[in-house]
């Protein structure tokens, strides 16, 4: 099976050579570095100091982020008919020795998409900036339950592999374009059924700075990982399929909200009337509440056990 690196390139310059010389011929057949309108013209910078037959530099006339920068060596791998893409950080943060441990579930047929979680070893989160590391354990919850991957903890990580196969059924021009495609990656990759598995990993901080602000993504996040669960739910158990799990959110959604809204207004009428709800008003927006959320719980339950588990992979 013929694979391919993709490197986004966007201020990477002290790093990318680096990067580029550590990826190993037996593994990797070709490279697709994608100049992402960087100011240091790290594109340029690679083509004048490469001669590794496999490198190949990919240009944008404007910046479209991380995720364009990806799409662009997607389409890339697709035109070129090769059969795992793996992406790989200019910035030298990713363990390039673990290459063939990504390329690896792929190759057998195992998976479809792999992906690299730097939360497995202890030790290794000690090293993680604090801030980082809150602000993946946040989102891992939250991710979780938008894309349906219950078994993927760390969303966020950009060190991933991807076959032909999985990767010509989706929608390339929909993915989120910056920051949120790796999330979106997820949210997509389950609406084809793709298997996904986590690679384990420590992460690598050196003296590379950071794009992303926090204060700029946490509201444009919460709403598109709101979005992609909303649509998750309505593409998987409404539109394709109707089944135990639409019936419990159905029922788990009314029964909570008459629950709610039933012992609300008996509240505010006794505060009102001065007089007490009587056992009889409390049972009946008891019940449903306490139904209500058991049928919420017993949907999780199904969802958790939905995740893809047949790769569309086949191993050649």
């Amino acid at each position: 099976m013929t694979t391919a690196a993709i490197i986004p390139c966007y201020k990477v310059k002290d790093h990318i050579m680096q990067v580029i010389n550590s990826l190993p011929k037996e593994s990797i057949d070709y490279i697709f570095v994608v100049d992402d309108k960087c100011p240091e013209n790290s594109g340029q910078f690679v083509q004048s100091q490469t001669r590794d037959p496999r490198v190949q530099v990919l240009f944008h006339n404007e910046n479209q982020g991380v995720g364009g920068a990806v799409i662009t060596g997607y389409k890339a791998i697709l035109e070129n008919n090769i059969d795992i893409a793996i992406k790989i950080d200019g910035d030298g943060q990713m363990p390039t020795h673990l290459i063939n441990s990504m390329l690896d579930p792929i190759k057998q047929g195992q998976a479809d998409y792999t992906k690299g979680n730097r939360f497995f070893n202890i030790e290794g989160l000690l090293k993680m900036p604090k801030l980082r590391l809150i602000g993946n354990s946040l989102l891992s919850f939250i991710s979780k339950m938008s894309s349906g991957y219950w078994n993927i903890m760390d969303p966020t990580n950009g060190f991933t592999a991807i076959s032909k196969d999985a990767l010509q059924l989706l929608p390339l021009n929909k993915i989120s374009r910056r920051y949120f495609f790796e999330s979106d990656m997820l949210f997509r990759l389950n609406t084809i059924r793709a298997v996904v598995k986590e690679i384990p990993h420590q992460a690598i901080y050196e003296d590379e700075v950071s794009n992303l602000k926090i204060h700029k993504i946490i509201f444009p996040f919460t709403y598109k990982y709101l979005s992609n669960f909303i649509k998750r739910i309505f593409y998987t158990y409404f539109l394709r399929d109707f089944n135990i799990g639409p019936i419990e959110i159905v029922a788990g959604l009314i029964l909570t909200g008459w629950g709610v809204i039933s012992g609300l207004n008996f509240w505010l009428t006794s505060i009102q009337t001065n007089v007490p709800a009587t056992s009889g008003q409390v049972m009946l927006a008891a019940l449903p509440l306490i139904l209500g959320f058991q049928s919420i719980l017993a949907a999780i339950q199904y969802d958790v056990s939905s995740t893809p588990t047949k790769p569309l992979t086949k191993r050649k």
